[in-house]
Protein backbone atom coordinates (compact mmCIF):
# COMPACT_ATOMS: atom_id res chain seq x y z
CA UNK A 1 0.00 0.00 0.00
CA UNK A 2 3.00 2.44 0.92
CA UNK A 3 4.43 1.38 -1.82
CA UNK A 4 1.77 2.26 -4.51
CA UNK A 5 0.99 5.57 -2.62
CA UNK A 6 4.42 6.59 -3.46
CA UNK A 7 4.37 5.09 -6.57
CA UNK A 8 1.41 7.56 -7.51
CA UNK A 9 3.01 10.38 -6.22
CA UNK A 10 5.66 9.98 -7.63
CA UNK A 11 4.23 9.20 -10.83
CA UNK A 12 2.05 12.63 -10.75
CA UNK A 13 5.34 14.42 -9.88
CA UNK A 14 6.90 13.33 -12.83
CA UNK A 15 3.71 14.37 -14.97
CA UNK A 16 3.79 17.67 -13.36
CA UNK A 17 7.66 17.93 -14.36
CA UNK A 18 6.86 16.84 -18.02
CA UNK A 19 4.10 19.29 -17.92
CA UNK A 20 6.38 22.41 -17.01
CA UNK A 21 9.22 21.10 -19.51
CA UNK A 22 6.49 21.16 -22.19
CA UNK A 23 5.11 24.44 -21.05
CA UNK A 24 8.56 26.01 -20.61
CA UNK A 25 10.22 24.67 -24.05
CA UNK A 26 7.48 24.96 -26.65
CA UNK A 27 8.10 26.94 -29.37
CA UNK A 28 5.13 28.85 -29.66
CA UNK A 29 4.03 31.21 -27.23
CA UNK A 30 1.41 30.26 -24.47
CA UNK A 31 -0.31 31.95 -22.23
CA UNK A 32 -3.20 31.26 -19.93
CA UNK A 33 -5.29 34.01 -18.89
CA UNK A 34 -8.62 35.47 -17.02
CA UNK A 35 -11.46 36.47 -18.62
CA UNK A 36 -10.44 39.60 -18.35
CA UNK A 37 -7.36 39.11 -20.86
CA UNK A 38 -5.31 39.37 -17.83
CA UNK A 39 -2.29 37.50 -17.95
CA UNK A 40 -1.72 34.41 -15.55
CA UNK A 41 1.10 33.05 -16.62
CA UNK A 42 3.24 32.87 -19.83
CA UNK A 43 5.94 30.21 -21.41
CA UNK A 44 9.50 31.70 -22.29
CA UNK A 45 8.66 31.96 -26.25
CA UNK A 46 5.93 34.51 -25.23
CA UNK A 47 8.05 36.05 -23.03
CA UNK A 48 10.78 36.86 -26.08
CA UNK A 49 8.21 37.45 -28.45
CA UNK A 50 6.92 40.93 -27.04
CA UNK A 51 9.78 41.23 -25.12
CA UNK A 52 8.90 41.86 -21.31
CA UNK A 53 10.01 39.65 -18.94
CA UNK A 54 7.77 37.26 -17.38
CA UNK A 55 7.70 38.58 -13.68
CA UNK A 56 6.59 41.82 -15.62
CA UNK A 57 3.59 39.96 -17.87
CA UNK A 58 1.78 38.50 -14.72
CA UNK A 59 -1.22 40.28 -14.33
CA UNK A 60 -0.92 42.52 -17.46
CA UNK A 61 -3.37 42.67 -20.20
CA UNK A 62 -2.97 42.18 -23.53
CA UNK A 63 -4.14 44.89 -24.69
CA UNK A 64 -0.61 46.91 -23.21
CA UNK A 65 1.36 45.33 -26.59
CA UNK A 66 -1.69 44.97 -29.02
CA UNK A 67 -1.67 46.96 -32.26
CA UNK A 68 -4.68 49.35 -31.78
CA UNK A 69 -5.89 49.04 -34.99
CA UNK A 70 -6.56 45.65 -34.19
CA UNK A 71 -8.17 45.45 -31.06
CA UNK A 72 -11.80 45.96 -32.08
CA UNK A 73 -11.08 42.89 -34.24
CA UNK A 74 -10.01 40.63 -31.17
CA UNK A 75 -12.12 42.27 -28.68
CA UNK A 76 -15.47 41.04 -30.21
CA UNK A 77 -14.20 37.53 -30.92
CA UNK A 78 -12.67 37.42 -27.44
CA UNK A 79 -16.10 39.01 -25.86
CA UNK A 80 -18.28 36.32 -27.78
CA UNK A 81 -16.07 33.48 -26.21
CA UNK A 82 -16.87 35.11 -22.80
CA UNK A 83 -20.64 35.36 -23.67
CA UNK A 84 -20.07 31.67 -24.45
CA UNK A 85 -21.57 31.65 -28.23
CA UNK A 86 -18.27 30.29 -29.20
CA UNK A 87 -15.53 27.97 -27.92
CA UNK A 88 -12.65 29.75 -29.08
CA UNK A 89 -10.94 31.53 -32.14
CA UNK A 90 -7.67 31.87 -34.37
CA UNK A 91 -6.99 35.76 -35.54
CA UNK A 92 -4.00 37.13 -37.01
CA UNK A 93 -2.92 40.29 -35.69
CA UNK A 94 -0.31 42.80 -34.61
CA UNK A 95 1.81 43.44 -31.18
CA UNK A 96 4.30 46.15 -30.49
CA UNK A 97 6.91 44.61 -28.56
CA UNK A 98 8.84 46.14 -25.55
CA UNK A 99 11.49 47.81 -27.65
CA UNK A 100 8.52 49.13 -30.55
CA UNK A 101 8.97 46.91 -33.24
CA UNK A 102 5.91 45.24 -35.07
CA UNK A 103 5.63 41.70 -34.64
CA UNK A 104 2.79 39.82 -36.53
CA UNK A 105 1.31 36.78 -34.71
CA UNK A 106 -1.29 34.18 -35.08
CA UNK A 107 -3.51 33.22 -31.92
CA UNK A 108 -5.19 30.72 -31.37
CA UNK A 109 -7.33 31.15 -28.20
CA UNK A 110 -9.39 28.56 -26.75
CA UNK A 111 -11.61 28.50 -23.59
CA UNK A 112 -10.93 25.95 -20.91
CA UNK A 113 -14.36 25.09 -18.54
CA UNK A 114 -15.16 23.63 -15.52
CA UNK A 115 -17.49 20.66 -15.62
CA UNK A 116 -20.79 22.53 -15.75
CA UNK A 117 -19.28 24.87 -18.48
CA UNK A 118 -18.40 27.65 -16.82
CA UNK A 119 -15.18 29.14 -17.89
CA UNK A 120 -12.24 28.78 -15.85
CA UNK A 121 -9.69 30.51 -17.61
CA UNK A 122 -8.45 30.93 -21.58
CA UNK A 123 -5.32 29.08 -23.09
CA UNK A 124 -3.77 31.09 -25.72
CA UNK A 125 -1.02 29.52 -28.38
CA UNK A 126 1.07 33.01 -29.80
CA UNK A 127 2.85 31.99 -32.88
CA UNK A 128 5.01 33.77 -34.44
CA UNK A 129 4.39 34.62 -38.23
CA UNK A 130 7.38 37.71 -39.02
CA UNK A 131 9.98 34.79 -40.17
CA UNK A 132 12.30 35.31 -37.05
CA UNK A 133 13.79 32.94 -35.32
CA UNK A 134 13.78 31.50 -31.93
CA UNK A 135 16.81 32.51 -30.08
CA UNK A 136 19.08 29.88 -29.19
CA UNK A 137 18.86 28.35 -25.68
CA UNK A 138 22.12 26.89 -23.58
CA UNK A 139 22.38 23.33 -24.37
CA UNK A 140 23.64 22.59 -20.98
CA UNK A 141 20.58 23.84 -19.01
CA UNK A 142 18.10 22.18 -22.00
CA UNK A 143 20.08 18.95 -20.99
CA UNK A 144 19.77 19.15 -17.94
CA UNK A 145 16.40 19.73 -17.92
CA UNK A 146 15.56 16.67 -20.01
CA UNK A 147 17.78 14.47 -17.94
CA UNK A 148 15.56 15.01 -15.31
CA UNK A 149 12.27 14.79 -17.34
CA UNK A 150 13.93 11.43 -19.34
CA UNK A 151 11.69 9.11 -17.41
CA UNK A 152 8.75 10.37 -18.87
CA UNK A 153 8.75 11.22 -22.40
CA UNK A 154 9.71 8.96 -24.99
CA UNK A 155 13.15 9.76 -27.13
CA UNK A 156 16.51 10.10 -25.48
CA UNK A 157 19.92 11.02 -25.92
CA UNK A 158 23.07 10.51 -28.55
CA UNK A 159 26.22 11.12 -29.68
CA UNK A 160 28.57 11.52 -32.23
CA UNK A 161 32.88 11.28 -31.94
CA UNK A 162 33.30 13.26 -35.19
CA UNK A 163 36.88 12.62 -35.54
CA UNK A 164 36.23 9.16 -35.18
CA UNK A 165 33.42 8.97 -37.21
CA UNK A 166 31.42 7.15 -34.33
CA UNK A 167 27.88 7.80 -33.88
CA UNK A 168 25.51 5.83 -30.90
CA UNK A 169 22.31 6.22 -29.40
CA UNK A 170 21.55 6.18 -25.53
CA UNK A 171 19.91 2.79 -24.52
CA UNK A 172 16.73 4.75 -23.66
CA UNK A 173 16.53 5.94 -27.31
CA UNK A 174 17.26 2.55 -28.80
CA UNK A 175 14.71 1.03 -27.00
CA UNK A 176 12.00 3.87 -27.72
CA UNK A 177 13.48 2.67 -31.39
CA UNK A 178 13.13 -0.74 -31.45
CA UNK A 179 11.82 -2.16 -28.53
CA UNK A 180 13.23 -3.31 -25.26
CA UNK A 181 16.02 -5.94 -26.77
CA UNK A 182 17.09 -3.34 -29.17
CA UNK A 183 20.63 -2.46 -28.98
CA UNK A 184 22.64 0.70 -29.53
CA UNK A 185 21.97 2.51 -32.78
CA UNK A 186 25.36 3.46 -35.04
CA UNK A 187 24.79 6.57 -37.83
CA UNK A 188 23.63 3.77 -40.74
CA UNK A 189 21.16 2.51 -38.11
CA UNK A 190 19.41 5.45 -37.21
CA UNK A 191 19.24 7.25 -40.16
CA UNK A 192 17.93 3.94 -41.85
CA UNK A 193 14.60 4.90 -39.81
CA UNK A 194 14.22 8.45 -40.82
CA UNK A 195 12.23 9.40 -43.17
CA UNK A 196 13.47 9.28 -46.36
CA UNK A 197 11.35 12.75 -46.88
CA UNK A 198 12.99 14.48 -43.71
CA UNK A 199 17.00 13.14 -44.65
CA UNK A 200 18.15 17.05 -45.32
CA UNK A 201 16.49 17.49 -41.50
CA UNK A 202 17.98 15.22 -40.12
CA UNK A 203 21.76 15.72 -41.49
CA UNK A 204 24.55 16.72 -39.11
CA UNK A 205 26.62 18.60 -42.08
CA UNK A 206 26.40 21.96 -40.50
CA UNK A 207 28.20 20.50 -37.58
CA UNK A 208 30.33 17.93 -38.83
CA UNK A 209 32.23 20.65 -40.66
CA UNK A 210 31.69 23.12 -37.60
CA UNK A 211 29.61 25.68 -39.60
CA UNK A 212 26.97 26.42 -36.57
CA UNK A 213 27.53 25.30 -33.21
CA UNK A 214 23.72 24.72 -31.93
CA UNK A 215 20.63 23.17 -34.58
CA UNK A 216 17.33 21.75 -33.88
CA UNK A 217 15.47 19.79 -36.38
CA UNK A 218 12.01 17.91 -37.13
CA UNK A 219 12.05 14.85 -38.61
CA UNK A 220 9.59 11.77 -38.52
CA UNK A 221 11.14 8.50 -37.14
CA UNK A 222 10.19 5.06 -37.53
CA UNK A 223 10.06 3.22 -33.88
CA UNK A 224 8.65 0.58 -31.96
CA UNK A 225 5.50 3.05 -31.33
CA UNK A 226 4.99 3.21 -35.47
CA UNK A 227 6.22 6.53 -37.18
CA UNK A 228 6.77 9.41 -34.80
CA UNK A 229 7.64 13.04 -34.84
CA UNK A 230 10.95 13.95 -33.25
CA UNK A 231 12.22 17.22 -32.20
CA UNK A 232 16.39 16.43 -32.09
CA UNK A 233 18.46 19.54 -30.54
CA UNK A 234 22.55 19.06 -31.20
CA UNK A 235 24.97 21.00 -30.27
CA UNK A 236 28.51 20.68 -31.27
CA UNK A 237 31.49 20.92 -28.69
CA UNK A 238 34.90 22.21 -30.23
CA UNK A 239 38.85 21.57 -29.08
CA UNK A 240 40.65 24.15 -27.70
CA UNK A 241 41.77 24.50 -31.27
CA UNK A 242 38.04 25.49 -32.20
CA UNK A 243 37.97 22.14 -34.66
CA UNK A 244 34.66 20.00 -34.30
CA UNK A 245 35.17 17.19 -31.19
CA UNK A 246 31.78 16.23 -30.55
CA UNK A 247 28.07 16.46 -31.40
CA UNK A 248 25.79 15.79 -28.85
CA UNK A 249 22.04 15.61 -28.97
CA UNK A 250 18.56 14.34 -27.46
CA UNK A 251 15.75 13.67 -29.65
CA UNK A 252 12.20 13.98 -28.25
CA UNK A 253 8.56 12.56 -29.21
CA UNK A 254 6.39 15.60 -29.87
CA UNK A 255 3.99 14.01 -32.19
CA UNK A 256 0.78 14.69 -30.25
CA UNK A 257 2.65 18.37 -30.20
CA UNK A 258 2.94 18.43 -33.45
CA UNK A 259 -0.88 17.10 -34.80
CA UNK A 260 -2.15 20.07 -32.37
CA UNK A 261 -0.25 22.61 -33.87
CA UNK A 262 -1.34 20.98 -37.37
CA UNK A 263 -5.26 21.27 -35.79
CA UNK A 264 -4.80 24.58 -34.69
CA UNK A 265 -3.33 25.41 -38.45
CA UNK A 266 -6.64 23.70 -39.89
CA UNK A 267 -8.85 25.60 -37.59
CA UNK A 268 -7.01 28.79 -38.38
CA UNK A 269 -8.11 27.99 -42.32
CA UNK A 270 -11.95 27.59 -41.35
CA UNK A 271 -15.03 29.10 -40.78
CA UNK A 272 -15.77 27.92 -37.30
CA UNK A 273 -19.60 27.91 -37.70
CA UNK A 274 -19.99 25.98 -40.89
CA UNK A 275 -16.20 24.19 -41.27
CA UNK A 276 -16.18 25.61 -45.15
CA UNK A 277 -13.17 27.15 -46.05
CA UNK A 278 -12.71 30.69 -44.50
CA UNK A 279 -10.78 33.68 -46.65
CA UNK A 280 -7.28 32.51 -45.48
CA UNK A 281 -8.10 29.22 -45.99
CA UNK A 282 -9.61 29.93 -49.63
CA UNK A 283 -6.58 32.13 -50.44
CA UNK A 284 -3.91 28.86 -49.29
CA UNK A 285 -6.11 26.79 -51.52
CA UNK A 286 -6.64 28.44 -54.62
CA UNK A 287 -3.22 28.66 -56.10
CA UNK A 288 -2.56 24.65 -55.30
CA UNK A 289 -6.43 23.73 -57.01
CA UNK A 290 -5.09 21.98 -60.65
CA UNK A 291 -7.02 22.45 -63.89
CA UNK A 292 -6.33 22.06 -67.55
CA UNK A 293 -9.26 23.71 -68.66
CA UNK A 294 -9.64 26.98 -66.63
CA UNK A 295 -11.36 28.09 -63.18
CA UNK A 296 -14.26 29.48 -62.25
CA UNK A 297 -14.88 31.79 -59.28
CA UNK A 298 -18.45 32.37 -58.30
CA UNK A 299 -19.68 34.52 -55.23
CA UNK A 300 -23.14 33.62 -54.08
CA UNK A 301 -25.14 35.69 -51.79
CA UNK A 302 -28.37 33.98 -49.69
CA UNK A 303 -31.93 36.30 -50.91
CA UNK A 304 -34.10 36.29 -47.71
CA UNK A 305 -31.48 35.82 -45.43
CA UNK A 306 -32.18 39.20 -43.60
CA UNK A 307 -35.48 38.27 -43.09
CA UNK A 308 -34.78 34.99 -41.13
CA UNK A 309 -32.34 36.59 -39.00
CA UNK A 310 -34.82 39.57 -38.45
CA UNK A 311 -37.96 37.55 -38.16
CA UNK A 312 -36.56 34.04 -36.03
CA UNK A 313 -33.73 35.35 -34.69
CA UNK A 314 -29.64 34.65 -34.95
CA UNK A 315 -29.68 31.02 -34.00
CA UNK A 316 -32.30 30.49 -37.05
CA UNK A 317 -29.88 32.50 -39.58
CA UNK A 318 -26.77 29.89 -38.26
CA UNK A 319 -29.03 27.10 -39.11
CA UNK A 320 -29.54 28.15 -42.28
CA UNK A 321 -25.69 29.20 -42.83
CA UNK A 322 -25.24 25.39 -41.92
CA UNK A 323 -27.71 23.94 -44.45
CA UNK A 324 -26.62 26.19 -46.56
CA UNK A 325 -22.92 24.38 -46.28
CA UNK A 326 -24.22 21.56 -46.22
CA UNK A 327 -26.15 21.77 -49.95
CA UNK A 328 -22.77 23.59 -51.18
CA UNK A 329 -20.97 20.95 -50.27
CA UNK A 330 -23.47 18.40 -51.78
CA UNK A 331 -23.68 20.27 -54.98
CA UNK A 332 -20.27 20.61 -56.16
CA UNK A 333 -17.38 18.40 -57.10
CA UNK A 334 -14.95 16.93 -54.43
CA UNK A 335 -12.23 19.08 -56.26
CA UNK A 336 -13.73 22.33 -55.95
CA UNK A 337 -13.13 24.66 -53.22
CA UNK A 338 -16.46 26.10 -51.14
CA UNK A 339 -16.03 28.91 -48.71
CA UNK A 340 -17.56 31.21 -46.09
CA UNK A 341 -16.46 34.72 -46.53
CA UNK A 342 -19.32 36.01 -44.25
CA UNK A 343 -22.50 36.97 -43.28
CA UNK A 344 -24.59 34.83 -45.83
CA UNK A 345 -21.71 35.55 -48.77
CA UNK A 346 -20.28 32.21 -50.35
CA UNK A 347 -17.31 31.72 -53.03
CA UNK A 348 -17.07 28.87 -54.77
CA UNK A 349 -14.10 27.88 -57.12
CA UNK A 350 -15.15 25.50 -59.65
CA UNK A 351 -12.12 23.62 -61.62
CA UNK A 352 -13.04 23.28 -65.18
CA UNK A 353 -14.87 25.37 -68.35
CA UNK A 354 -17.14 27.37 -68.08
CA UNK A 355 -19.77 24.41 -69.14
CA UNK A 356 -19.15 22.57 -65.68
CA UNK A 357 -19.32 25.69 -63.60
CA UNK A 358 -22.42 26.73 -65.39
CA UNK A 359 -23.37 23.35 -64.19
CA UNK A 360 -22.89 23.79 -60.73
CA UNK A 361 -24.20 27.27 -60.49
CA UNK A 362 -27.70 25.27 -62.09
CA UNK A 363 -27.34 22.42 -59.31
CA UNK A 364 -26.74 25.24 -56.27
CA UNK A 365 -29.65 27.83 -57.27
CA UNK A 366 -31.64 24.69 -57.59
CA UNK A 367 -30.90 23.31 -54.52
CA UNK A 368 -31.16 26.39 -52.38
CA UNK A 369 -35.05 26.71 -53.11
CA UNK A 370 -36.23 23.94 -51.01
CA UNK A 371 -37.38 24.81 -47.78
CA UNK A 372 -34.83 24.97 -44.74
CA UNK A 373 -36.51 23.67 -41.47
CA UNK A 374 -35.71 25.88 -38.14
CA UNK A 375 -37.13 24.25 -34.73
CA UNK A 376 -41.35 23.47 -35.60
CA UNK A 377 -40.95 25.79 -38.85
CA UNK A 378 -39.53 26.14 -42.03
CA UNK A 379 -38.11 29.30 -44.07
CA UNK A 380 -37.14 29.61 -47.21
CA UNK A 381 -34.02 31.50 -48.83
CA UNK A 382 -32.78 31.77 -52.31
CA UNK A 383 -29.25 32.07 -53.67
CA UNK A 384 -27.95 34.13 -56.04
CA UNK A 385 -24.37 33.74 -58.00
CA UNK A 386 -22.32 36.23 -60.24
CA UNK A 387 -19.17 33.99 -61.34
CA UNK A 388 -16.39 34.61 -63.75
CA UNK A 389 -14.23 32.33 -65.88
CA UNK A 390 -10.65 32.42 -66.53
CA UNK A 391 -8.24 30.57 -68.67
CA UNK A 392 -5.30 31.12 -66.20
CA UNK A 393 -4.90 32.18 -62.66
CA UNK A 394 -4.98 35.77 -61.92
CA UNK A 395 -5.42 37.56 -58.43
CA UNK A 396 -7.95 36.48 -56.55
CA UNK A 397 -9.16 39.73 -55.50
CA UNK A 398 -9.46 41.18 -58.77
CA UNK A 399 -11.72 37.93 -60.03
CA UNK A 400 -14.15 38.57 -56.75
CA UNK A 401 -14.85 41.72 -57.53
CA UNK A 402 -15.43 40.89 -60.78
CA UNK A 403 -18.05 38.07 -59.74
CA UNK A 404 -19.62 40.62 -57.41
CA UNK A 405 -20.35 42.98 -60.10
CA UNK A 406 -22.06 39.61 -62.41
CA UNK A 407 -23.59 38.53 -58.85
CA UNK A 408 -25.21 42.59 -59.06
CA UNK A 409 -25.98 41.86 -61.92
CA UNK A 410 -27.99 38.76 -61.27
CA UNK A 411 -29.65 40.44 -58.71
CA UNK A 412 -30.86 43.17 -60.78
CA UNK A 413 -32.29 41.01 -62.92
CA UNK A 414 -34.64 39.08 -60.39
CA UNK A 415 -32.22 37.28 -57.87
CA UNK A 416 -32.74 33.30 -57.65
CA UNK A 417 -30.63 33.00 -60.39
CA UNK A 418 -26.59 32.87 -61.63
CA UNK A 419 -24.95 34.65 -64.20
CA UNK A 420 -21.51 33.66 -65.42
CA UNK A 421 -19.13 35.07 -68.01
CA UNK A 422 -15.41 34.39 -69.27
CA UNK A 423 -13.47 37.22 -68.54
CA UNK A 424 -13.53 39.72 -71.40
CA UNK A 425 -15.71 37.26 -73.71
CA UNK A 426 -19.42 38.27 -73.90
CA UNK A 427 -21.89 37.42 -71.05
CA UNK A 428 -24.22 34.32 -71.16
CA UNK A 429 -26.52 35.06 -68.36
CA UNK A 430 -28.91 32.46 -67.12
Amino acid sequence: MHRGAQWLRENAQARLALFDFAFEHAPVGIVFHDVAGRIRRANQAFSRLVGIPLDTLQGMSFKKFAHPDDLDRDETLFNAVIEGTRDGYSIEKRYINHQGAIVHVVIHLTAMRDAVGNIVQLLSQVQDISAQKESERQLAEKAAQLELAMEAVRGGFWHMDVAAGRFETSERLAQFIGGPEAGRLDLELYLARVNPSDMASADLTPLLLGEVDHSCAEYRLNTVFGERWMRCDRRLLRNPDGTPRRIVGVAIDFTDEHMRLKEFERRSETDALTGLLNRRGLAMRYPLLPSSSGWTVLLMDLDGFKTVNDVHGHSAGDKVLLETARRLEQDVRAEDLVCRTGGDEFVIVVAGDLTVADQVAARIVEGMRAPIAVGATTVEVRATIGGVWIPAKTSLDELLADADALLYKAKAAGKDRWHLQAKNVPAAAQ
